[in-house]
């Protein structure tokens, strides 16, 4: 799938609608989908390194959570994560080790990652779902 991601338009918020060939695959372009809202992540140096575990109720709210978990990193010290990999996931579990660091130039300020009309489903091709941020 050459396609990771596009910016969807949408009234007050920003939208992005993102596509996997499986789970793992949509996981990663929809956190790499959401760097590319928070900073230019060519700036990036990749100096940071961190394994994330996660459970949850269902697909969906496991991607938020996933997502939440680079926002609070975000927020708390600035970093932004553009290298993902997905070593397990299942509708309710992921195991994953992500790299990051800083961002010298940011875009946008995402304050949640919202549950707003959030379904992922299953393609021809794999999986695909559109994820809007309140900003």
């Amino acid at each position: 799938m050459d396609k990771r991601f596009e910016e969807v338009e949408h009234t007050a918020d920003i939208a992005i609608r993102v596509w996997g060939r499986d789970l793992a695959e949509l996981f990663a372009n929809a956190a790499y989908g959401m760097a590319c809202q928070l900073a230019d992540v060519a700036t990036v140096e990749r100096t940071v390194e961190h394994e994330i575990q996660l459970e949850d109720w269902d697909a969906e709210t496991l991607l938020v959570s996933w997502l939440d978990e680079f926002l609070y990193a975000n927020e708390r010290d600035g970093l932004v994560f553009t290298d993902f990999d997905v070593l397990e996931v299942s509708p309710t579990r992921l195991r994953a080790v992500v790299r990051g660091g800083p961002a010298p130039v940011r875009w946008h300020s995402i304050k949640a990652v919202t549950f707003n009309d959030l379904r992922i489903v299953r393609t021809a091709e794999g999986y695909e779902t559109t994820i809007v941020f309140d900003v």
